[in-house]
């Protein structure tokens, strides 16, 4: 009963709930108030309001209103004394920081990872990244067929980057072939920029001059990592690297499955079924909508001769397509294009 009380009679004795109030104030005209009166305001115990009567514990007697008032009065006066001992501390505590002095350093100097909260401060720190940077920016770009209006965001900073004669290099989905943008893109950004594909990439990664590294820190990407650490950079750009020796020039078909009438798509969406993933997993995956992904699978099965799911999970790992694209395929397609281990591309 306790517990309910305190829920719904959240205040302190400066400000009673009307309950207590007419509770409260029938005590002190009548001297005491029976103790089932104070059942519906237990507030009115818990802040000493009301107590029990020595001679008769069946009645609750008042606390004066005097003693209410100077004991309201004392908190106060403690509160004011405790606001005023904070603000001397945090003056003194300033004073010391001022006393240290130091190097005034600039806004992203030193700070090895930064949130950036919100697209303008994302788009403000990704354009100041573009201005210095100097030879080179390495991208992954997941999902698939690229909007127009996510290639024209960012148009007027790669073609800043085209004319100070920095290269670029950018990962894609093999599902992004299909998007007029993406080659209309390539072909402003002529010898500057590379592009491959793969069947499934990392999350967006931007990096520049392999010093500072941009990554989405929340699924609608309107919050995101500016990192400068070493290591962490270090880190993204070995996989970067690997996954471009993996990857596909765009401007080179996609390998034969070895299969008859199973396309390189159906063979990848065949793999990560055999793991297990459900459809949706599976077209977010391959940067396709559910729709496509099930319409692929439909076919799948249809070439494979399953007549359920199940039986097309057996027909999977009984045609081998149960694995990816084995490495060493892609790397006898990749060969001629890929760059050497020392550094950036020439």
């Amino acid at each position: 009963m306790a517990g309910q009380g305190t829920d719904r009679h959240p205040h302190g004795a400066d400000q009673l709930c009307a309950a207590g109030d007419r509770v409260y104030s029938r005590a002190v005209r009548r001297g005491r108030v029976p103790r089932e009166d104070a059942e519906s305001v237990p507030c009115l115990l818990e802040l000493a309001l009301l107590h029990p009567d020595p001679d008769d514990m069946g009645w609750l007697v008042p606390t004066s209103p005097q003693e209410v008032m100077t004991r309201l009065l004392r908190g106060v006066y403690e509160e004011v004394s405790a606001s005023q001992a904070r603000v001397g501390d945090a003056v003194s505590a300033f004073e010391w920081y001022a006393g240290l002095g130091g190097r005034v350093q600039g806004p992203a100097e030193g700070v090895a990872i930064r949130v950036l909260d919100g697209l303008p401060r994302i788009r403000a720190a990704m354009d100041a990244a573009t201005e210095a940077c100097t030879s080179e920016v390495l991208t992954v770009q997941p999902g698939g067929i690229r909007r127009e209006d996510e290639l024209s965001e960012g148009l007027h900073r790669a073609l800043g980057l085209r004319h100070r004669g920095v290269r670029m290099r950018d990962l894609y989905t093999h599902v992004a072939r299909h998007g007029q943008g993406l080659l209309n893109y390539m072909e402003l950004m002529g010898d500057s920029a590379e592009a491959r594909t793969l069947d499934e990439v990392l999350e967006r990664l931007i990096l520049f001059d392999r010093t500072v590294a941009f990554i989405p820190a929340n699924s609608d990407r309107t919050i995101a990592l500016e990192l400068r650490h070493p290591a962490l950079v270090d880190y993204l750009v070995t996989v970067f690297e690997r996954l471009w020796r993996l990857a596909i020039p765009l401007a080179s078909p996609l390998p034969s499955t070895g299969i008859e009438g199973i396309t390189h798509r159906e063979r990848s969406i065949a793999a990560l079924l055999a793991e297990g993933h459900q459809d949706a997993v599976v077209a977010e995956r391959l940067g396709i909508s559910v729709r496509t992904c099930r319409a692929h699978i439909a076919r799948l099965s249809e070439t494979l001769g399953a007549a359920s799911r199940t039986q097309l999970g057996v027909r999977i790992a009984q045609a081998g397509l149960d694995d990816p694209p084995r490495s060493s395929e892609l790397e006898a397609v990749t060969a001629p294009a890929v760059p050497g281990p020392a550094g950036p591309p020439a």
